[in-house]
């Protein structure tokens, strides 16, 4: 049986800061979503493409040669082999879709760093 999903009640499932829930997928790209606040880690995906969509607060992607500033209803595709560090100065929801080979902090471990595993659960 096919049914919708609420994305504002996907939020529930998280947590803790950094810690992304895959909510959905699409072909082989996940959806994921994640309550952000202060700052991740200086990274990249060296294969894959990710998108960030604001869905309350705001936020902003430290990239090393500019940084963009997202509000609510924005959205920002860092592309594969950019370096980044996502920044959110108070509570920010986002959603996430990358493809399923995505490592969450790219080749960098922290220990804010969590595995496809720990995103499914």
């Amino acid at each position: 049986m096919f049914e919708s999903k609420n994305l504002l009640q996907a939020f529930d499932r998280v947590t803790d800061y950094w810690s992304p829930k895959v909510v959905g997928r699409v072909n082989d790209q996940l959806l994921k979503v994640a309550k952000l606040k202060g700052h991740l880690v200086w990274h990249a995906h060296d294969d894959e493409d990710e998108l960030f969509y604001v869905v309350k607060g705001q936020m902003h992607i430290e990239l090393e040669q500019q940084v963009v500033d997202l509000h609510e209803g924005d959205f920002f595709t860092v592309p594969r082999g950019v370096r980044h560090n996502p920044v959110a100065e108070q509570e920010c929801w986002i959603l996430l879709i990358e493809p399923a080979s995505t490592k969450h902090t790219g080749d960098e471990v922290t220990p804010q760093t969590r595995s496809l595993d720990e995103q499914l659960a």
